[in-house]
């Protein structure tokens, strides 16, 4: 799995429809209008995501690792 820091995360999720709707201090969260799924992105600078988190928000947004 490659290293991606919040936001470039969050670039990959805009790309594949997801938007901004909120931002609570460093967590900028995402979703979409036709589904109820909501989800916290952390925004800690260039600092790398951890494994396990990136994966969920991946799962959660029904995306792959090939769609990075």
């Amino acid at each position: 799995m490659r290293n991606l820091s919040g936001k470039e995360l969050a670039r990959v999720l805009e790309r594949h429809g997801w938007r901004l709707l909120r931002t609570h201090g460093s967590h900028h969260i995402y979703g979409k209008d036709e589904s109820i799924v909501r989800f916290p992105v952390p925004i800690h600078g260039n600092e790398p995501l951890k494994t396990g988190l990136l994966n969920h928000i991946l799962k959660m947004a029904n995306l792959e690792e090939k769609d990075l």
